[in-house]
């Protein structure tokens, strides 16, 4: 599958806002945003370009996409899985990306960043409900129990991301450091989210 290998730091400065790509980089003062808060490449400084109703959109797409570490076709499926639910199919789209494995290890600060998590996964560092998973993009149920395995348990990444994290309390999600274990209590609301983003323009977007 295809993934992207660049730098980081430059999808961010693309958008002009912090994305949290790079764990805990991104809160000190390293973080290349702080330092070039302009677009990436040779005319980012000088070019102050004007976007269009479609520009503005496509923005905010590839925005949420890189915050959640995912390509094109992968996205679509999300937004076409969104469609077919009951309710408003932006906060559907978001609703499922918060479902996704890889995030919410990241937002129980067993992970560093998506990225991270997403390494730890392939590795099977990780257990749903006492079964290994290797899947980043298995979408978690409510009373799902995330683990780390046993033979997992002295890993640096893990400890080093719940010492240097911060404690971020979210209402749909329960950890036990003890055990480093985590509980999906249950679907995120779009408004518990902390997510800087407006999906209606991507679902403007996907309409066309």
């Amino acid at each position: 599958m295809a993934r992207y290998t660049g730098s980081s730091c430059k999808l961010c400065r693309r958008e002009r806002q912090k994305l949290f790509l790079k764990g805990s980089k991104c809160h000190s003062e390293k973080c290349p945003l702080d330092k070039r808060n302009y677009a990436p490449g040779q005319h980012g400084l000088t070019r102050r370009a004007k976007f269009s109703e479609f520009g503005v959109q496509l923005r905010e797409k590839q925005k949420v996409k890189r915050i959640y570490g995912l390509q094109e076709t992968q996205f679509r499926n999300y937004f076409e899985k969104a469609t077919r639910q009951k309710g408003i199919t932006g906060s559907n789209l978001v609703k499922l990306l918060e479902r996704r494995l890889d995030n919410t290890i990241y937002r129980l600060s067993f992970a560093a960043s998506r990225k991270a998590a997403r390494q730890l996964v392939l590795h099977r560092h990780f257990t749903v409900n006492g079964q290994i998973v290797d899947i980043p993009s298995f979408l978690l149920a409510p009373g799902d129990v995330i683990s780390v395995r046993d033979k997992s348990k002295k890993l640096d990444a893990v400890h080093d991301s719940l010492r240097k994290t911060k404690d971020n309390v979210y209402s749909w999600l329960s950890v036990d450091k003890a055990t480093l274990s985590g509980t999906f209590l249950n679907v995120p609301e779009r408004e518990d989210i902390p997510l800087n983003a407006n999906e209606q323009l991507i679902v403007e977007l996907y309409s066309k």
